[in-house]
């Protein structure tokens, strides 16, 4: 039985920050997440957003991602339809344990950010090798073990 494949970091996916996050056409960060070997990828729609605005924290299990998205503003128009989402857009992350929070790497470009995030080395799967007495000489010490021979010297 595999469990290293059924391990998943991310318990509560996705919680929103109340209507903050939510625009008249749905969540102001529409996010894919997958899982590309030993890290987690997190991809966030972000069109129109200036990358300064982007802010990513970390606190314990939390993940939170903040940006804004400024409105155009026509001194001679009059808008006719306006459905792209303006204003200030929070989303957060509730990460399980296992993950190398401290290596996160974050790229902003086309208008997406992604999020990579490790699988931290403590929570990967180990072999362990189970010795026998067959395997090395009687005499030899295990390996922690005090030997009764000491150098005179």
């Amino acid at each position: 039985m595999n469990t290293f494949s059924t391990f998943d970091p991310f318990r509560e996916i996705d919680r929103v920050f109340g209507s903050v996050s939510r625009g008249p056409a749905g969540p102001g960060m529409p996010m894919d997440l997958y899982r590309d070997g030993d890290r987690f990828v997190v991809e966030v729609d972000l069109p129109g957003v200036d990358p300064s605005t982007i802010d990513i924290d970390v606190d314990d299990r939390s993940l939170t991602i903040r940006a804004e998205r400024v409105g155009r503003s026509t001194e001679n128009g009059k808008w006719l339809t306006r459905e792209r989402p303006t204003g200030s857009f929070a989303r957060q992350l509730t990460l399980g344990r296992g993950l190398a929070t401290d290596k996160i790497d974050a790229m902003y470009a086309d208008g997406v950010l992604r999020l990579v995030i490790p699988v931290a080395d403590e929570a990967k799967p180990r072999k362990i090798t189970v010795a026998h007495e067959g395997q090395r000489g009687l005499d030899e010490p295990v390996k922690g073990e005090v030997s009764e021979e000491t150098d005179a010297a």
